[in-house]
């Protein structure tokens, strides 16, 4: 397609704006899609500094980059003004080195993690590789979430890699500072059978909290409260303590605050709340919890004075 002269400053001025560009779906905090998410966290794992265009909020944008360096899929990363490419070159050019050298950032640490691998995991894991040919190489890749995934994969030169009892297991640079202290084990009973994974570096579950007990500790000033609820809500019962909200930038400003803050999310009942916890926990929070029961419970057990709706 032809670039409308007008469009093609916008992103001329985008580019010369910014030493790195990348152009995605969604914001790095919430990666619309997969390949978006790869790419984010490539460039998070550098600790990289990035400007970020979702083209989901710019119809214009999002045809006209596709155009504009004649490459058809989203994301596209594109440094000093020059089209680098989507998520697997990303990823290729993390792991090899060529990304820190492209941001200009000092070569990355290639010092396989520490892992443990429990001997019934290393004999699931041989029968594995044995039935696939013998010549592949454990997969463990560790997402911004600390999700965890393992699969059998060629040997990648480029990768991360250890070797546990003659198995070879290949990390992405990425991945490889997550898993560091990490151990797989093989589980047969209550929570199944397969591999299990432990990582000490993962966020804590969100954790439930009493409203008497969210009383004490926002009184004390230990623990933030979060309403999520609307304004309409709010304005029909609200707890007699500091809060804050999502409104306007509230959102961004919660997630500017440290990681080690104490989060609590309160809503009508717990429902909206458990969300909004489970997502900042997956920001990487490590101290978030759900007001159990919500307002509804906070008016019964803390101040009866909060209306009830």
């Amino acid at each position: 397609m032809s670039l409308d002269p007008a469009l093609r400053a916008r992103i001329d001025a985008l580019l010369q704006a910014n030493p790195a560009v990348l152009f995605m779906k969604g914001s790095p905090q919430a990666p619309q899609c997969g390949f978006s998410a790869k790419a984010v966290s490539a460039l998070d794992a550098l600790g990289a500094e990035y400007a970020h265009i979702d083209v989901l909020q710019d119809g214009e944008i999002r045809e006209g980059i596709k155009a504009y360096g004649d490459w058809p899929t989203i994301p596209q990363l594109y440094i000093g003004g020059e089209l680098v490419g989507g998520s697997d070159i990303i990823l290729q050019m993390l792991n090899s080195g060529e990304l820190h050298t492209a941001l200009g950032l000092p070569q990355p640490d290639r010092t396989p993690p520490s892992i443990t691998i429990t001997a019934p995991a290393l004999a699931m894991l041989k029968q594995a590789i044995d039935d696939a040919g013998g010549e592949v190489a454990v997969q463990v890749d560790v997402d911004r979430n600390f999700r965890t995934r393992l699969n059998l994969a060629p040997a990648d030169a480029d990768a991360v890699a250890t070797t546990i009892d003659g198995v070879r297991v290949q990390f992405d640079l990425a991945g490889a500072r997550r898993a560091e202290g990490m151990t797989i084990d093989f589980a047969d009973d209550m929570r199944g059978r397969g591999l299990v994974i432990e990582n000490p570096n993962a966020p804590k579950p969100v954790q439930g909290i009493t409203p008497a007990d969210a009383d004490v500790r926002v009184a004390a000033g230990t623990l933030l409260l979060v309403d999520v609820r609307p304004a309409d809500e709010r304005a029909i019962a609200s707890v007699n303590r500091d809060f804050r909200t999502f409104d306007g930038d509230g959102i961004q400003q919660l997630q500017a605050l440290p990681k080690d803050t104490a989060l609590a999310f309160l809503c009508h009942s717990g429902g909206r709340s458990a969300q909004a916890a489970e997502q900042f926990r997956t920001l990487g929070f490590g101290n978030v919890f759900n007001v159990e029961g919500g307002i509804d419970a906070w008016a019964q057990t803390v101040d009866t004075s909060v209306p009830r709706y």
